[in-house]
């Protein structure tokens, strides 16, 4: 039998504690999404609804088929920045007319929609997501631009998004833009670039500049209808080619265009799979408080995989990773997962032949995190642990199969690339609010900074200020653990959100169904040098 069994007891004492814990981690977090959701805020808000406009989330929910959910990716962009907290945009994917498609919708109750730093970062994540997966690309545009007073930080970056979108076209994924209302300057290339066109009535306004702009560069006297308006466009520009009497007519429209791609999955939808034999409201004891203390992965696999079934692979081998085959929502997968934190030379060369032969079997491959890094000491140096590590690493970094990570506990030093980190192009990372990420811990950190202003001022002959030193471990300390954890990490888009633990299994789910819609075929060779 490959079920996993449990040894988990949800009335034990660290059970409970660990549970306690996480559910304060989700209430901290459902305040920030809470701003998120909140926009520029009530006086913005009230404002736009005024004006006889539906808000950017309420956009997104008439376009989406009913009852299908919506993975929303980086809602705590900018986190922790002098920007709000979502960055004035909202990504995801959603299903459209039966269409995987990955949506974009300017929020307008902040600043109008414009793009700041963290907005364009944001943007450019989803078209990556959108290109590696073959997503359709709905943009649900009203936008004034570029946020001008943080020009010098958008304008050179910022013709990504528009060079995105022509690659997009030129690869055969189609691109659809709705506009709402003002899509000007730079933005007025969101619809100019896209495969179809939308414009409400009365309401959208495209130009490459305003009416005052035009008076300060020509003279000449204009409005925003005859320059831009929706109308116009329909009739004489041609760049609109879809004229909507209204926002919700707007969204009936991209329905059917949607409808008539003729998009089609790489891959047919599996049939529908056994949940796991574990409740997954479980999952919320296991990680314990002090990420120190560690914690068995299997209890989280066999919440996840289908039947909580798990083939492992060498399972007497390099105990400190588990790894294995199972399903999850019918899609097979390969799954990696940190058991004690540390990775020895066993487990990198026991994770290097799994991530070889999830290629050679076409297998996406699932990390999860929770690990201190590779192992150090002269024992494992004499042993090979660079060489080791790097066969790992090399083999995370040509692999050619999708890799999805969830950060569960800690992600530290090179363990965070071995385990596909965000800089080796996952198709997803998500994070749980337990999750940690740095070059070390802090205390470590903190550790390594204190010896070596010790043996500095003893090479000098210098008496050594042990105030001083506990002073700066204290803020190195602080410093580290405020900058490793996950709400910060997913401000600056390390990650593609953070999730309930509860939530795992769904989100996974809706990841390898994206995955599907493009096709893939693991590496058969071309993995570069292992140093043996």
């Amino acid at each position: 039998m490959t079920v996993l069994p449990t040894g988990l007891d949800p009335e034990s004492p660290d059970h409970r504690a660990n549970r306690a814990a996480m559910l304060a981690k989700l209430a901290d977090l459902d305040a920030e999404h809470a701003k998120a959701l909140a926009g520029g805020g009530e006086k913005y808000v009230a404002r736009h609804r005024a004006r006889g406009k539906l808000l950017a989330r309420e956009r997104v929910e008439l376009l989406l088929d009913p009852d299908t959910p919506f993975l929303e990716l980086s809602p705590l962009a900018a986190w922790g920045s002098d920007y709000t907290v979502g960055a004035s945009l909202v990504t995801g994917i959603g299903v459209v007319a039966g269409v995987e498609c990955l949506i974009t919708a300017n929020d307008p109750t902040v600043r109008g929609g414009a793009s700041n730093p963290w907005s364009l970062k944001k943007a450019l994540r989803a078209n990556d997501i959108a290109l590696a997966n073959r997503l359709p690309v709905i943009s649900l545009v009203e936008s004034g631009g570029a946020d001008l007073p943080s020009q010098k930080e958008i304008f050179i970056p910022g013709g990504a998004i528009f060079r995105d979108l022509t690659r997009l076209s030129a690869a055969g994924i189609p691109t659809v833009a709705v506009v709402f209302g003002n899509s000007t300057a730079g933005g007025a290339y969101v619809p100019g670039m896209s495969d179809h066109v939308i414009m409400v009535k009365e309401r959208a306004k495209v130009f490459l500049g305003g009416p005052p702009l035009v008076k300060m560069a020509t003279g000449e006297e204009s409005d925003d209808e005859s320059l831009g308006g929706a109308e116009m466009h329909a009739r004489n520009s041609g760049l609109a080619d879809h004229f909507a009497a209204d926002e919700p007519d707007a969204l009936r429209q991209a329905r059917r265009i949607v409808a008539r791609l003729n998009h089609r999955k790489a891959y047919d939808d599996p049939p529908p799979a056994e949940p796991p034999k574990y409740d997954p409201e479980e999952l919320l004891g296991i990680v314990p408080g002090d990420l120190r203390t560690p914690f068995d992965p299997h209890e989280v696999i066999a919440r996840l995989v289908d039947g909580s079934d798990f083939d492992a692979f060498k399972p007497l081998y390099g105990t400190s990773l588990a790894t294995g085959w199972a399903t999850l929502h019918g899609y097979p997968v390969g799954i990696l997962a940190n058991a004690r934190g540390v990775l020895f030379s066993e487990e990198s060369q026991k994770a290097a032949q799994f991530i070889q032969l999830a290629n050679q079997r076409d297998i996406p491959l699932l990390f999860l995190h929770n690990t201190t890094g590779y192992m150090v000491g002269r024992e494992y140096e004499q042993g090979g642990i660079v060489k080791h590590g790097a066969m790992m690493i090399n083999a995370v970094a040509n692999s050619q199969v999708p890799h999805i990570s969830v950060l569960l506990g800690a992600s530290y030093g090179a363990g965070h690339y071995g385990m596909c980190g965000r800089a080796y192009d996952p198709r997803f990372l998500f994070a749980w609010p337990s999750a940690k990420s740095a070059v070390m811990g802090p205390q470590q950190l903190a550790g390594v900074l204190s010896i070596v202003a010790r043996q500095s001022a003893a090479a000098k002959g210098l008496p050594y200020d042990e105030e001083a030193d506990a002073g700066l471990r204290a803020l190195v300390e602080g410093q580290i653990e405020s900058e490793s954890l996950p709400m910060f990490l997913s401000g600056r888009l390390y990650d593609d959100g953070v999730i309930d633990p509860r939530d795992t299994r769904t989100v996974l789910g809706l990841c390898l169904s994206a995955v599907h819609n493009a096709p893939y075929a693991g590496v058969r060779g071309g993995y570069g040098v292992f140093r043996m």
